[in-house]
């Protein structure tokens, strides 16, 4: 049987990067607290949960420049993903942030949700989903490579974070990869 999913590599990476797209929700309880734990633990807990994925993603970044991990992204059509965030922050952030942590039932209860949306994140390659890179006027799109009657050609699209308002048809990108579906250009 022939594997038609491509193998999504630099797991790791992928894992701080779904961590990291909570960071605003743990920003949020740090700032709502709970009377089961100490401030001083919880707050510690959250800003761990908020520094220590940004930081890997940061350095992930970092990395790829470095070592100039670069691909060209030759660009057929390109999708804006604003709506994704306003999806990710409506439904995943609002109802996260308005829970009562009030008991250690509901505490368990967020964290058996909070794995579930780590997996779908991860396993749905929605790892790109980050409001950092909004906050520093970078934009995600879906680029689909171009049709050129080539069977041979990889079909797969990727992710592509940049800070470009638009895409053009046919044009070509260098940028660096962040994962095998995600693609970051630096501003120059």
């Amino acid at each position: 049987m022939v594997n038609k999913t491509p193998n999504e590599g630099l797991k790791l990476a992928r894992l701080f990067m779904v961590f990291s797209s909570l960071s605003p929700l743990f920003i949020f309880w740090a700032i709502q607290g709970t009377k089961l734990i100490p401030d001083v633990w919880f707050i510690s807990i959250c800003v761990f949960m908020v520094l220590v994925p940004n930081i890997i993603l940061m350095m992930r970044i970092s990395t790829a420049i470095k070592i100039n991990e670069k691909l060209e992204i030759a660009i057929g059509t390109a999708e804006d993903h604003r709506d994704h965030l306003l999806v990710y922050l409506f439904a995943m952030l609002l109802p996260f942030y308005t829970v009562d942590l009030s008991s250690y039932r509901e505490i368990a209860t967020v964290i058996v949700a909070l794995c579930f949306i780590v997996f779908l994140f991860w396993h749905l390659n929605l790892h790109y989903m980050n409001i950092i890179f909004a906050v520093f006027g970078y934009r995600v799109f879906t680029v689909y490579p171009p049709i050129d009657g080539n069977p041979l050609n990889n079909r797969s699209s990727v992710v592509f974070i940049t800070y470009r308002v638009t895409l053009q048809p046919n044009e070509r990108i260098s940028a660096y990869r962040l994962s095998d579906t995600v693609y970051f250009e630096r501003r120059a």
